[in-house]
């Protein structure tokens, strides 16, 4: 991809997140992403100050990608909806290692109240307010379901990228992770009684 006209930051991000799907986040760097665009390292300054502030901007819109895939299909019921967030969590993870780590694993980790802003999780409590609306969940439990529902499916992935499951087939992977999703929803919805 050479940059010829228009803008020159988001030929910047575009050029970045490419990188970080193959390579993650070391991967990503002001000289490669410049080399793309067919512009001078110093040309990106203008737009972002350091290595930092790209993979930021990377890591941002590879998260709309991820909620956007998060909320794709509709679904019957609130707790489907939630099921169907989860699994497409777990999917990203397993599909694009890459951009799980850029999102995750860049420079510093996000912080509790970064990530709450973040498209992903943002679709997450989505759905539990539907949860709660239905009176399936206590306003109350509300956000320390987002975060069990967050940590069962972040930490199912990591054990299927890095972890003991990383040597099972996909589809086993896949009953596995569906089986975790539907515990955390079932556990967050006894909560409720």
């Amino acid at each position: 991809m050479a940059y010829h006209h228009g803008d020159l930051a988001t030929a910047l991000v575009e050029a970045a997140v490419a990188l970080g799907r193959g390579g993650g986040p070391a991967a990503i760097t002001i000289r490669e992403a410049t080399r793309r665009t067919g512009v001078s390292p110093n040309a990106a300054y203008r737009h972002f100050p350091n290595r930092a502030a790209l993979l930021d901007a990377a890591a941002t819109a590879i998260q709309q990608g991820l909620a956007a895939a998060m909320t794709d299909a509709p679904e019957r019921s609130p707790a489907e909806r939630l099921h169907r967030i989860g699994a497409a969590y777990i999917d990203f993870a397993l599909d694009e290692p890459g951009w799980f780590g850029v999102v995750f694993f860049g420079i510093r980790p996000p912080e509790p109240a970064t990530t709450a802003q973040a498209p992903a999780f943002r679709a997450l409590t989505a759905a539990l307010d539907d949860l709660v609306a239905d009176g399936a969940l206590p306003e109350a439990q509300r956000d320390d379901a987002a975060w069990a529902c967050w940590a069962t499916v972040h930490g199912f992935a990591e054990l299927c990228l890095r972890g003991p499951l990383a040597g099972l087939d996909r589809a086993e992977q896949s009953r596995r992770g569906d089986a975790a999703i539907r515990a955390v929803i079932a556990g967050i919805q006894v909560g409720a009684g």
